[in-house]
């Protein structure tokens, strides 16, 4: 009897990465929507590998299964990012995950920023997400409908993570003391690069002719900031200043790459730079 070939694990996981035709897109608009699917898979994917460096230390055992499971469902939908703009590029998807140089990504520099304590991680990841859920609003209604249909899956986990975040964040800064002193000390340290989520995209007049995105990145920055300083100000926190998201907010000069991600690209991209060739 014939044992039946086992099927490459990237189809055993595909069909939640929806499949679509390219023809009909112009090669311009098909260049902006690659760019902006990196942006989103490259934000989730360092996002998801930094909760993951919590795995065995979080305060209590209930935060290390939480924050794993996050982690898996941030990498989760990196992965149907890079498999969707694998379908417009060419490019495999694994290679773009993982074959890059480090300052070859395009995550915002928000996430550069290394796992420092509880506090910290609460306070960078609760401004990630509360832009993160601005941005996905904004994609929610996209005219590029296999978007549209992604966007509304991942909306619904991301809903649940920022509100284990926010009731985190109200938790630590509720309480006097180190614990409300490092949410504090967090957002002296992040909230310089908070706006880098909404960093200009290269192609952004072209992702809003088609209507693919529904407002520019700097009017998206512009709500975000008024929500999420809403909350800020509820907690007696510092609020996030009034200024245009940084031009090169995703950007990386090859000779000055952020320290913190160098190591963590080190660590996520050990095993496949160790067999070269490999299809993960």
């Amino acid at each position: 009897m014939t044992t039946p070939a086992r099927l490459p694990t990237r189809q055993l996981i595909a069909p939640d990465v929806p499949r679509f035709d390219t023809s009909g897109l112009a090669p311009a608009t098909r260049d902006a929507l690659a760019e902006l699917l990196l942006t989103l898979a490259d934000d989730e994917f360092v996002a998801g590998f930094r909760d993951s460096e919590w795995t065995g230390i979080a305060p209590m055992l209930e935060e290390d299964v939480a924050f794993s499971s996050i982690a898996q469902d941030e990498i989760g939908h990196a992965r149907v990012f890079y498999e969707m703009r694998a379908q417009l590029t060419g490019e495999e998807a694994d290679r773009t995950a993982y074959g890059r140089q480090p300052h070859e990504y395009r995550h915002a520099r928000l996430l550069d920023h290394p796992r420092n304590d509880w506090a910290y991680t609460i306070t960078r990841r609760w401004l990630y997400d509360t832009a993160d859920a601005v941005r996905l609003e904004a994609l929610a209604g996209s005219s590029f409908a296999p978007l549209a249909e992604v966007v509304a899956k991942i909306r619904r986990e991301e809903r649940y993570h920022l509100l284990h975040l926010d009731t985190w964040l109200g938790r630590l800064a509720g309480h006097p003391g180190p614990p409300r002193d490092k949410v504090a000390d967090a957002l002296e340290t992040v909230l310089p690069d908070a706006a880098s989520v909404f960093a200009p995209l290269p192609a952004e007049d072209r992702l809003l002719a088609d209507a693919i995105l529904a407002a520019p990145m700097a009017d998206l920055a512009a709500r975000w900031r008024t929500q999420a300083n809403t909350r800020l100000n509820e907690l007696d926190l510092r609020q996030i200043p009034d200024a245009a998201p940084p031009a090169d907010g995703r950007r990386r000069d090859e000779a000055a790459v952020a320290e913190g991600f160098r190591s963590l690209w080190d660590e996520f991209t050990s095993v496949y730079r160790s067999e070269e060739g490999v299809e993960w």
